[in-house]
């Protein structure tokens, strides 16, 4: 019998890791949409899935953040279903040659940092920003960039107090802050200066490609 979850979604084909799972295709069987599953092992030392899942639920309803359809612990797996989305800025930049024109990385820019600024808004850090954590969406959302990956996100500021909570280091040392390597408590501004790596990696193509 074919795997399924919440008695609606069969699981598919493997397509792709995140930082705290395995991601396969699945399809809803009442409406046979295709969706993304996250599945990580109960057993893992450190499970993230729920946590992440309840960043998603805190950033529902924003422009550039994929529906959360379910999410639950079933047989071996903790599990979240969640929109399929295209290609990741990675692999849409290795589709491209390894060049995007300078019109491409300023309309990405534009979408990259609202989405951290919905987030931020949300008193939440990502601090996991890289190319491959932002996707594109499919069908008529083919142009819209979406921002995924939340199992290292944090609170930066307490609802109480308003004030900065400290955190240590953590993240994806490529696109890591200057802050965050120097083992100094991330705030906004270091997604922001994470995203400004990512654009300058863009962009050194597009500046080699006129020499």
């Amino acid at each position: 019998m074919e795997p399924r979850f919440g008695n609606r979604f069969r699981l598919g084909r493997k397509i792709g890791s995140g930082s705290f799972g395995e991601i396969y295709l699945g399809t809803d069987v009442q409406t046979n949409e295709e969706v993304a599953i996250k599945l990580e092992s109960v057993k893992t030392a450190h499970p993230q899935l729920s946590y992440e899942s309840r960043i998603y639920r805190v950033v529902q309803g924003g422009t550039g953040i994929p529906n959360i359809k379910w999410f639950g612990a079933e047989g071996d797996y903790n599990v979240l279903i969640m929109d399929l989305l295209g290609p990741s800025l990675e692999d849409l930049f290795g589709y491209c040659n390894r060049k995007f024109t300078l019109k491409t990385v300023l309309m990405l820019a534009d979408q990259m940092i609202n989405r951290l600024e919905f987030i931020h808004s949300k008193s939440y850090l990502h601090r996991d920003i890289k190319p491959d954590n932002f996707l594109m969406g499919l069908g008529r959302r083919s142009n819209q960039v979406y921002i995924i990956d939340f199992g290292l996100a944090k609170k930066f500021r307490d609802s109480s107090t308003h004030r900065h909570i400290p955190y240590s280091l953590i993240g994806t040392p490529r696109y890591a802050s200057l802050n965050t390597h120097l083992g100094i408590e991330q705030s906004r501004r270091d997604d922001v200066e994470s995203l400004g790596y990512i654009l300058m990696y863009f962009l050194m193509e597009v500046s080699h490609g006129r020499d």
